[in-house]
């Protein structure tokens, strides 16, 4: 019998695994995979796409470690195989070679994250430009700590199995700041105030709109 056990952490090196997960659809299915096993066809019909579409995207996933065989069930004279996500969580090492996959993981992110906020009723959208300076910031923002120490303490951190996931965020999160020189961290919150004028300004709802809400 089969038991879903799921590391927390699961800190990628490879590049290509990078560059795979910019893909919308693969992120879907990582978050699929992280909810329960499935095999191919149920992840095609969840997605609303062909069988043979999903078999693409999985090929590549297993290749750089993602996703792994779960299990494989015998149903008449046909062998099913069920999928899962190798780590709740991915984090992933780069360096300076790999800037390139990098950046446009985050910035895949990024714009997907920003372009959820309208949905939480925060305001009626971001603009392409204003996303563009989001993106951008957001990355400048990640260069503040990264290299061999963050590397050393994300693996470090990793491997902490008596620690859950949610309480590693935060020893991460801390160990950055700990790290950071004084001058790194006046940047940090300059850059934060940034960020939250771009978003509050992004946000901010069109006075008729903000008046037809009015009781």
């Amino acid at each position: 019998m089969w038991v879903r056990n799921l590391r927390d952490i699961k800190v990628i090196r490879d590049p290509k695994a990078m560059d795979l997960l910019a893909d919308p659809t693969r992120r879907k299915i990582i978050d699929l995979l992280r909810a329960k096993e499935m095999a191919v066809i149920q992840i095609a019909e969840h997605l609303d796409k062909t069988p043979q579409a999903i078999y693409h995207h999985m090929g590549k996933m297993l290749e750089t470690g993602l996703i792994e065989v779960a299990k494989e069930e015998r149903i008449d004279h046909f062998i099913e195989t069920y999928y899962r996500a190798t780590a709740e969580f991915f984090m992933f090492t780069q360096g300076e070679e790999k800037d390139e996959e990098g950046g446009r993981l985050q910035e895949a992110r990024t714009r997907e994250a920003v372009q959820a906020l309208p949905r939480l009723g925060l305001g009626p959208g971001i603009d392409d430009k204003t996303v563009a300076k989001i993106v951008a910031l957001a990355r400048k923002m990640d260069q503040a700590w990264k290299g061999k120490l963050a590397q050393e303490v994300s693996e470090k951190v990793a491997e902490m199995e008596d620690i859950d996931y949610f309480t590693k965020q935060f020893v991460i999160e801390y160990a950055q700041v700990a790290s950071m020189s004084s001058k790194q961290f006046d940047d940090m919150q300059r850059q934060q105030k940034e960020l939250r004028e771009l978003l509050v300004t992004g946000l901010k709802r069109k006075p008729e709109l903000a008046k037809q809400r009015v009781p």
